[in-house]
């Protein structure tokens, strides 16, 4: 019976040492790296404009500005932590990482500008941004870009952290992110991965690997948004429906809303924007709308307005005009910083009367986003009424 017991413990001690996995029942949360399949069968995309290569020694897939967007099967991804290897044969084309698409119309995406290569305080290296509606919003999200090393006929290594609303970016091994977006402004919160380059110029992807739920203590919630407790930024507009406006025409008062019907109410979203892009999307042709506003004082002044829009204003007071101006990329009529949507475009004067004072903006678009965002110099004696 001794000799009995004393196999039966052999036995027991001898299966616990033997590094068997214990069936506890509890599935693992330690994340799993998947390295992408970089072959056909895996991926949707454009027949004849993709080539499936093998490139310094890996599996790779080459692109060029004809390739759109490729998208690979059979996972959707939310949170977690996507690198790459991506290397461009000159200074041109845009490589780009989608995820969270929905379709083309609603993805976010992080896509490298190839042509600052060498460029080492370039601003405008690597950017985020999100794709709402058809509109790709680079334009409204110039707080999104960054400086980063980029180097031409070799690889460079990307890895992104994407936790809730918020993004890291690293670039070529960089210990710390070189891109940090406290709040991404896109639509979708989980969808596909896809790649793309949209400029002249070839783009080679490689060593796709996507490792879900690893976002390396990176809360979801947004970060701070250091506009929100400045109280001089207008934030609560009325706005038109859009209206054509033929290329050469300019607005003036005689095309002013001859009515108060007719208006929807807008607020500003983070960093004071007004995102018409948001509420309209995407438009192939010249379009404006009005946006609206009171403003009570009390007394007569003259008060300081810094304005950042795209892409053109009319500014109007008490129905006369007192500003316009352009900050449309394409004809070289860029207003710092380099025709993006920001609070350091304008400055003009704005007379307010005693008592309230309506003011209307005119804007128009027909390139990318299409916003605008209002600040005061001062508060005193002044009051941007909410509800009328």
């Amino acid at each position: 019976m001794k000799k009995m017991i004393v196999v039966l413990c052999f036995l027991l001690i001898a299966g616990i040492s033997s590094g068997q996995p214990k069936k506890t029942g509890v599935k693992s949360t330690v994340p799993i790296p998947t390295r992408l399949n970089l072959k056909a069968e895996a991926w949707d995309f454009a027949e004849g404009r993709v080539s499936f290569i093998e490139h310094r020694g890996v599996a790779a897939i080459r692109m060029d500005e004809k390739s759109g967007v490729m998208l690979y099967k059979n996972l959707n991804f939310s949170d977690g932590t996507i690198e790459f290897d991506v290397e461009v044969n000159q200074p041109q084309p845009f490589p780009s990482l989608y995820f969270r698409w929905k379709d083309k119309d609603e993805t976010e995406h992080v896509y490298l500008r190839t042509g600052v290569a060498g460029k080492r305080n370039a601003f405008d290296a690597v950017q985020y941004a999100s794709i709402i509606k058809g509109v790709n919003l680079w334009d409204l999200q110039h707080e999104f870009q960054t400086a980063a090393e980029i180097k031409i006929k070799d690889w460079n290594h990307v890895r992104m952290v994407i936790s809730g609303k918020q993004l890291q970016v690293y670039v070529n091994n960089n210990t710390d992110p070189v891109l940090e977006v406290p709040c991404m402004e896109g639509n979708t919160s989980d969808g596909r991965i896809g790649i793309g380059t949209g400029f002249p110029g070839q783009a080679i992807f490689a060593n796709i690997i996507v490792t879900p739920g690893a976002t390396e203590g990176l809360s979801p919630k947004p970060g701070a948004d250091i506009t929100a407790h400045d109280t001089r930024y207008i934030r609560n507009w009325k706005v038109s429906m859009p209206d054509s406006l033929n290329y050469g025409n300019e607005l003036n008062a005689f095309m002013l809303p001859k009515t108060d019907s007719g208006w929807d109410q807008v607020q500003t979203e983070r960093r004071g924007l007004v995102n018409l892009s948001r509420k309209f999307g995407f438009s192939s042709q010249r379009k404006y709308v009005w946006l609206t506003a009171k403003i009570r004082s009390e007394f007569n002044q003259v008060q300081t307005m810094k304005l950042g829009f795209s892409d053109e204003v009319w500014v109007f007071v008490n129905q006369r005009p007192v500003y316009t101006d352009k900050n449309i990329y394409y004809q070289n009529m860029r207003k710092s910083p380099n025709g993006r949507i920001s609070i350091e475009n304008s400055s003009f004067l704005l007379p307010l009367q005693k008592g309230d004072n309506d003011l209307i903006i005119g804007i128009s678009n027909d390139f990318y986003g299409w916003g605008v965002m209002a600040r005061l110099e001062h508060l005193e004696g002044i009051e941007v009424v909410d509800n009328w």
